[in-house]
C-alpha cells in the first residue's frame, strides 16, 4: 500500500435528484432489480426504496434523510445543496426551498463555510473532480450560465473547475461517468471513453493526493424531471458499474465513501416533479456504522466528514 492510499479520506459522490420512492419498478428505476445489482448486493439484496427504510447491512448503510428540513413544500437544489455542503440549514435561513442555482441568498450561505473552504482553511487538501467543457465556461463568462452549488461551493474554496484538458489528462472525471457525452453531444472526439468500472477506479487514482474528493452526477434530475424511467434505469445501471469498479480499487478500511443526495424526482417518474421524499443515502467503507448513527438530515453530512477526518468539528 502507498502512503497516498493508506490516508485517511472521504469521497462524496452525488447523484442529484434521487429519493427514496414506492417499490413500484412502473415508476421506480431504483426499484428495478437490473437498475442496481451492485448497490442491491451491498444492502444484502435490498432494494434503496421507502419500504426498506433505514438499513444496516453487512457491508453498507442505508440511511433515509430528511431533505425537507422543517420547511413546506418540495426541496429544491440550491438550498438542498448549500445544506449539503455546508451544515447550515438552508431552507429555514432563506425561509423556503430555492432553486435550481444559487441566487445571492444561497451564496451567502455557501461563503460563510462550505466544506471545500473549511477544509482548505484546515490545511486538509480537497478536490471537486468533474471537468466542465469550454462553452460552459463561456456561458458563465458571458453572464448567460450561474454556477450551481457544488461548483460555486468549489471555487469559493479556491479551487480552479477542471477543465477539458483536466479530462484528456485523467486529473478530472465527466459528469455522466464515462465521457461518452463528451464524445456524442459535445464533440470532443479526443477524450477517453471509459467503461462505468475503469471511470470508478480512476476516480480512486484521482483521489490519492485528497482527504476530500466530491463527484456529482446531474443526469438524475433531468431524467426525473422529464419522467423518462427507462433512460433513468439505463443511467442507474451506468452509477451502479462506476460504484462497483470504485470499491473494487478503494483501500475501504481507510475511506469513508459517502453516496447521497438533495431531494426526491427520479424515483417517482410518473409526473416530473420534485418530491418529498427522504433523499437516498448510503454509507461505505471505513466506521461507516457509527456514522451512520449520526445522519438524519442534509445538515449532517459536513459534521460527520471532519469528524471522520479529524475526530473533532473545525
Amino acid at each position: 500500500m502507498t502512503a497516498e492510499s493508506g490516508r485517511r479520506r472521504v469521497i462524496c459522490l452525488f447523484l442529484d435528484g434521487v429519493g427514496l420512492g414506492a417499490d413500484d419498478p412502473a415508476i421506480n428505476p431504483l426499484a428495478v432489480p437490473a437498475a442496481l445489482p451492485a448497490l442491491r448486493s451491498l444492502l444484502d439484496d435490498r432494494a434503496p426504496v421507502l419500504s426498506t427504510g433505514r438499513l444496516s447491512a453487512e457491508r453498507a448503510e442505508l440511511i433515509p434523510t430528511d431533505a425537507g428540513l422543517g420547511v413546506p413544500g418540495r426541496p429544491q437544489s440550491a438550498t438542498g445543496q448549500a445544506a449539503l455542503l455546508t451544515g447550515i440549514n438552508a431552507p429555514r435561513r432563506l425561509g423556503e426551498h430555492y432553486g435550481p442555482r444559487p441566487d445571492a441568498r444561497v451564496r451567502a450561505v455557501l461563503d460563510e463555510g462550505s466544506i471545500f473552504r473549511t477544509l482548505r482553511d484546515a490545511g486538509r487538501p480537497a478536490y471537486f473532480c468533474n471537468a466542465y467543457p469550454a462553452g460552459y465556461f463561456a456561458a458563465v463568462e458571458r453572464g448567460k450560465r450561474l454556477l450551481s452549488a457544488v461548483p460555486y461551493a468549489a471555487t469559493a474554496g479556491g479551487q480552479a473547475l477542471p477543465d477539458a484538458d483536466d479530462l484528456r489528462a485523467g486529473r478530472a472525471l465527466a459528469a455522466d461517468f464515462t465521457a461518452q457525452g463528451w464524445v456524442d453531444q459535445l464533440g470532443y472526439t479526443d477524450v477517453p471513453v471509459l467503461s462505468p468500472a475503469a471511470a470508478g477506479r480512476d476516480l480512486w487514482r484521482i483521489a490519492q493526493p485528497y482527504d476530500f474528493v466530491f463527484f456529482e452526477h446531474w443526469m438524475t434530475d433531468v431524467l426525473g424531471h422529464r419522467g423518462q424511467l427507462e433512460a433513468a434505469v439505463q443511467d442507474l445501471a451506468v452509477f451502479d458499474g462506476f460504484l462497483a469498479g470504485l470499491l473494487a480499487a478503494a483501500d475501504l478500511s481507510r475511506t469513508l465513501i459517502i453516496v447521497t443526495s438533495d431531494h426526491g424526482n427520479v424515483e417517482d417518474c410518473s409526473h416530473g416533479k420534485h418530491t418529498e421524499n427522504p433523499a437516498l443515502t448510503v454509507l461505505l467503507g471505513a466506521e461507516r456504522k457509527q456514522f451512520a448513527r449520526q445522519i438524519r438530515d442534509l445538515t449532517d453530512f459536513v459534521p460527520v466528514i471532519l469528524d471522520y477526518l479529524t475526530g473533532c468539528n473545525l
